[in-house]
């Protein structure tokens, strides 16, 4: 992992003697207990993501308590429950169900106890900062490759995330946005899979078995990736990227998985969504949050913008950059090459 500092930005409401102090030391106080709830493990992302936690905990000299909540709201709530009997001073968690949540935000709104979430954004409910990427910039970069490849014409296929989670909506919303706005000569089958591998393989089987002239795939995480590939090769439609009947395929996460079927010429694109940045802002919000700093929209000094999402709510969107091939500029939207070393994919591959 490259060494960074932790540095926080956006417009600090800080005297200036505490902004002198944060120069000196970059983790500000620094010390506290905080609590870290894992959403999952059954990813690539997610497993690179709880590799950079306790990285960042190091450095920030804090104490970690971690529990995984397997993407079920209930189990979370119960993980909180055991966070607030460890004594916590703070909780980072990255609730999948964003309308579900409520209870927990409010739960430990109670007790005073700051809450970052991380890469999704709760539908209500109070929370310190949310530590997440433009999720709509993650639809739109993905429609403008697929559209531009596709010369706006033809059939594509969108194996959608859960639709009671504000990523799956974001992602969607402004697909189909952008496709209705800027490439109205193409079909978009939309299917809704809950982040499920096996129901986006059998959706999308069934969708290229009667439309066999689709000639894209906008998946919007890495949980259909195998599942996507073998369909396309068990209907012999995985061909090479200079095929005329080649489908492009776009994915979602940057994990290094990706990153490599990219230069092998087995997919096409990725929005990397960034595993190592999610940790360590996540972490450093939460020792802020522990050191009494409080934030305003604007631009940050990581290459972010802190903005209000809704009223007392700020978000700190982290740069997603899209990743192809030559690092092209496909329908107005620059990219970074697969093999660039910036991307989180290549450091942790």
């Amino acid at each position: 992992m490259k060494p960074r500092l932790p540095r926080l930005a956006g417009i600090l409401l800080l005297s200036t003697a505490l902004l002198t102090a944060c120069a000196d030391d970059p983790g500000g106080a620094g010390g506290g207990t905080i609590g870290v709830d894992y959403p999952r493990s059954d990813t690539d992302f997610w497993n690179s993501y709880i590799g950079y936690v306790p990285e960042y905990a190091e450095e920030l000299g804090l104490d970690m308590k971690t529990t995984n909540s397997s993407n079920d709201v209930a189990t979370l709530a119960s993980n909180v429950q055991t966070f607030l009997s460890q004594g916590v001073d703070g909780v980072a968690i990255a609730p999948q169900d964003t309308a579900a949540v409520a209870p927990v935000l409010q739960t430990l709104a109670e007790r005073d106890i700051p809450v970052v979430t991380v890469d999704t954004r709760p539908d209500e409910g109070e929370v310190y900062m949310v530590v997440r990427a433009d999720n709509r910039a993650y639809g739109e970069q993905a429609c403008r490759y697929l559209g531009s490849q596709l010369e706006g014409e033809g059939k594509i296929v969108m194996l959608q995330g859960d639709l009671a989670s504000i990523n799956g909506r974001d992602r969607t919303e402004a697909f189909n946005d952008c496709m209705e706005a800027e490439y109205p000569g193409i079909r978009v089958f939309g299917e809704a899979t809950n982040w499920d591998a096996a129901t986006a393989a059998q959706k999308l089987q069934t969708t290229l078995t009667a439309h066999p002239d689709v000639r894209g795939v906008y998946m919007q995480a890495t949980f259909g990736l195998s599942g996507t590939l073998q369909v396309l090769d068990q209907l012999n439609m995985a061909v090479p990227p200079d095929d005329p009947e080649h489908v492009f395929i776009v994915s979602n996460d940057g994990i290094p998985q990706e990153l490599q079927l990219i230069g092998e010429g087995k997919i096409d694109a990725t929005v990397s969504q960034p595993a190592d940045l999610y940790a360590e802002y996540a972490l450093t919000y939460l020792q802020a949050a522990l050191d009494g700093e409080t934030f305003e929209p604007g631009p940050t000094d990581h290459g972010s913008e802190i903005v209000e999402v809704r009223e007392g709510v700020l978000e700190d969107q982290l740069p997603a950059p899209l990743v192809t091939r030559d690092g092209g500029t496909y329908g107005g939207v620059e990219s970074l090459p697969f093999d660039d070393p910036s991307l989180w994919g290549n450091d942790r591959g």
